[in-house]
């Protein structure tokens, strides 16, 4: 009878325990998740980049310095229409 619950006992800690299965999956769920935003602001971060090189002071662009100091600013000539973008 000892030997029936010692077995029970360590099988039920092996699926629940803090260490268990359960958790285990748990975790490795979470880390993927993890890894999935970190790709995202991986790649949010390079776009960052890049148009921060098309500002800077060695190769300047000016569509680049145009569209930023419009949007900015919020203004446009008298002649343009403005198309808004939900993203921004």
């Amino acid at each position: 009878m000892l030997f029936v619950v010692m077995f029970f006992y360590f099988a039920f800690y092996t699926i629940n325990g803090e260490r268990g299965l359960r958790r285990y999956l748990h975790l490795k769920q979470e880390i993927s998740y993890a890894t999935e935003i970190a790709e995202r602001y991986s790649q949010e971060k390079k776009e960052l980049e890049d148009k921060i090189r098309l500002l800077s002071s060695n190769s300047l662009d000016l569509d680049m310095l145009d569209e930023r100091a419009r949007t900015v600013l919020n203004m446009v000539q008298k002649d343009e229409f403005v198309i808004l973008d939900q993203e921004n």
